[in-house]
Parts: structure tokens; C-alpha cells; sequence
């Protein structure tokens, strides 16, 4: 069985990042998206309404499984026997960042690989950031998330 984790912030999961999840979901036995706990950023969504908004946009994915973490990728990946970690590019800009984390996790756990996957095409100008900053201003988002995950965000802008 070839485990993958996915890591990120998903602060909100996009369809750019539902995507990769669907498309790493067919090519490994199981996918574990760790949702990142990082104390230094201040995220709109806390790690657990991160994963619930997760668990419920995957529900329809059987070998998905959504978990929070703090620290580094690489343990990450060993405390959940992941030989793979999956990242995914939108853009060249993307991969000289990327291309540095992966060559420092192989350093870190050599026994550990990471494969990139390139998002869909109707996807690639799609990130969290402007995700929030549209929804800031009231745009239309149905391009950019599920119902479920857009209603989240607006709640939560408007407390």
C-alpha cells in the first residue's frame, strides 16, 4: 500500500486544491491531507474548521483521509508511513519554492519522495489568498469553491 500525504495551510481549500486531493486519490492506496497548525500565521479558519470544511468536500473520496499537524512535512509523513509527499504546482513560480522544499525533505528523509502534481488548467490563477481577498469584497466565487466551503467563508468574514 503507497500512502501519500498532501500538506498545506487550506485556508480555504479551493477546487485547485480539491483537484490534486481527487487526482492523488487515483494514483495512491490512501491520501492523508495534513492540514497545517502553524502558530505563526493567522489564518482565517482554525486548523479544526480547516479540517471539518475538508472532511466534508472529500467525504465522496473513500481512501482520503483529512488530519491536522504541526511541524515539519517529513515527520509528518513517517508518523503516517507516507512514502509520498504531494505538491501542487500552478505556475513556474511555484516550482523554484517547491523544488527547494522537496530537495530539503530529501535531505531531511531520504526515503521519502515528493511528486508534484500541476493543477488543471482552469485552476492555475487559483489560490487561498485570492480566494479570501475576492470574497473581501464581496465577489462572486462560485468559480473558486464547493457551496459548502464558500458559505463558510463568507460566515466567517462577516463575524
Amino acid at each position: 500500500m503507497v500512502i501519500a500525504v498532501y500538506p498545506g495551510s487550506f485556508d480555504p481549500a479551493t477546487y485547485g486544491h480539491l483537484d490534486v486531493i481527487r487526482r492523488a486519490s487515483a494514483s495512491f492506496d490512501k491520501v492523508i491531507v495534513g492540514v497545517l497548525n502553524n502558530s505563526a500565521k493567522s489564518p482565517l479558519f482554525s486548523a479544526e474548521e480547516r479540517v471539518n470544511i475538508l472532511k466534508k468536500e472529500t467525504a465522496d473520496i473513500p481512501n482520503v483521509f483529512i488530519k491536522s499537524f504541526c511541524g515539519m512535512t517529513v515527520n509528518f509523513a513517517r508518523d503516517n508511513h507516507a512514502k509520498v509527499i504531494v505538491r501542487g504546482l500552478r505556475a513556474v513560480t511555484d516550482f523554484e519554492y517547491e523544488l527547494q522544499m522537496a530537495q530539503t525533505n530529501r535531505v531531511l528523509a531520504p526515503d521519502i519522495d515528493t511528486v508534484f502534481m500541476t493543477t488543471s488548467l482552469e485552476y492555475a490563477y487559483l489560490s487561498s489568498t485570492i480566494m479570501k481577498e475576492v470574497a473581501l469584497f464581496g465577489g462572486d466565487l462560485t468559480n473558486f469553491a464547493p457551496p459548502a466551503t464558500i458559505a463558510a467563508v463568507r460566515k466567517k468574514l462577516n463575524q
